[in-house]
């Protein structure tokens, strides 16, 4: 163990995902004296291990191994080979992995951040007992940031020692592809992996208790992507709890209200909870709620004013790019730099399904109940000439416009690259401009990027016509 002082640091953050290796760099680059603890081999949790990047890797792999984009173009029908498809997946996964977890080592050692390897847990309300295969120390500092993400809820009755039975971090480690696969989940996760498997050849049936899947999207674009992976054959079958899940010889039974479905394996992907259970919170009288997320204040504050929190296991929105933000906000809160003072209220989703879906700001459904008296307008991809060239004939750009101030207030993006297009709405909204920003506006020709200008001129039709 080191000196009394080599142990003391300014900061000591718990976690080096998304939001412990930003909120740590912060807290560097204003001259703090960081420490960072890790339990696992590398740094950068779910994002980079088993959730963000491994997950988008898969999809482009899926992708391009499937000749997936070459089928609309030219026809190509790409024959996989089944046992050989997967080793070609996992190695690109693994590829990506090691090279983001390389990047945040390099990015804390830049920042003088000083990393610790083992499992942190709380001795009091500013000192961490970190204990590793090398013994254990004690790193206390004035401040501790809890960044410990969040993993995949397990239900009791499911058997996940079964071998055909994965969580969507175990899905990861497929060693072949099956024949089929029911995916229990119409989230974000549950749609994603149910679009790359069927890419692959996989026949998927997706399965949800509610009444559609995505239900905080607009209602136009989750129609659009229903039949979208209607066409990947997909089978979606919602409204439907399942009451029991078993092994019959080389299926799984999935027991539904309308009957049974088998399939050669099921993937568990409803639900996450926070990673808190370890971290010795009732002996600092922090509590988490029943799913083992941590309650928070605007300034990312615990009920201990010394603890603070930030990402996933926080819970809402969950989302990478959001984590990054918030663990920031929390750092520059607690030391008083005068710096990133809240986390913007304008966050875009992404949902690498197949297409992908991207959407910021209110959707028509949520800006009418709100009483907004709003107008939309749509450009297609079929008639632009850059998704002619590419063959993505299935998207559409979408915008919501406010009639009285002619606002745009939500932008929604189906179709390849939809996570990128994203962000020029986005920047309308940051801006409070109108819609007449994107009809002034020149694209490059030919782009996606144009299709905002046509959906904007669909905006000032409907604008001019009377209510």
């Amino acid at each position: 163990m080191g000196s009394e002082s080599a142990d003391s640091f300014d900061l000591v953050v718990i976690g080096s995902g998304p939001a412990g290796e930003k909120g740590a760099a912060q807290a560097a680059y204003f001259g703090k004296r960081v420490a960072v603890i890790e339990g696992e081999p590398e740094p950068g949790g779910a994002a980079v291990h088993t959730g963000t990047l491994p997950s988008k890797t898969l999809r482009e792999t899926a992708l391009y191994l499937s000749g997936f984009r070459a089928r609309n173009l030219y026809g190509v029908a790409v024959e996989l080979a089944r046992d050989a498809t997967v080793p070609r997946l996992i190695a690109r996964k693994n590829a990506i992995a090691e090279s983001a977890s390389r990047s945040i080592r390099e990015n804390l050692a830049r920042h003088g951040v000083t990393y610790i390897e083992g499992w942190g847990s709380f001795i009091d309300a500013n000192t961490v007992l970190v204990r590793s295969s090398s013994g254990e120390r004690r790193v206390r500092g004035e401040y501790v940031l809890i960044a410990t993400g969040s993993r995949p809820h397990q239900p009791a009755d499911i058997d996940f020692a079964d071998h055909g039975i994965y969580d969507s971090d175990e899905i990861l480690k497929i060693e072949r592809l099956p024949a089929s696969m029911t995916i229990l989940g119409g989230g974000v996760i549950g749609c994603e992996y149910a679009c790359m498997f069927a890419a692959l050849g996989v026949a998927v049936t997706l399965v949800d208790a509610r009444d559609d899947i995505l239900p905080f999207l607009d209602h136009e674009i989750v129609a659009r992507l229903r039949e979208a992976m209607s066409h990947l054959g997909i089978r979606i079958v919602l409204g439907q709890r399942w009451t029991g899940v078993k092994r019959r010889g080389e299926s799984i039974v999935t027991e539904l209200s309308s009957g049974p479905v088998d399939s050669e394996y099921l993937l568990f992907a409803a639900g996450r909870i926070g990673n808190t259970e370890r971290l010795g919170l009732e002996d600092i009288g922090v509590s988490a709620n029943a799913r083992g997320y941590l309650p928070v204040d605007k300034d990312y504050r615990t009920t201990v004013p010394s603890v603070l929190a930030a990402g996933d296991v926080v819970g809402f929105p969950a989302l990478a790019s959001a984590s990054m933000e918030q663990a920031r906000v929390a750092v520059c809160k607690a030391f008083g730099f005068s710096y990133k003072q809240a986390v913007a209220e304008i966050v875009p989703y992404g949902i690498y399904t197949i297409p992908e879906v991207s959407a910021v700001g209110e959707t028509e459904e949520t800006a009418r109940v709100k009483g907004m008296d709003v107008v939309v307008g749509r450009a297609l991809y079929r008639n632009n000439a850059r998704g002619q060239i590419t063959g993505d004939l299935e998207g559409i750009t979408k915008l919501v416009v406010e009639r009285s101030t002619r606002r745009v207030v939500g932008v929604h993006v189906i179709g390849e690259r939809a996570s990128e297009l994203v962000h020029i709405g986005q920047t309308a909204l940051h801006c409070n401009a109108s819609v007449d920003l994107f009809i002034e506006m020149v694209f490059n020709y030919p782009t996606l990027a144009e299709s905002y200008k046509y959906a904007a001129y669909e905006c000032l039709g409907a604008l001019a016509r009377q209510k």
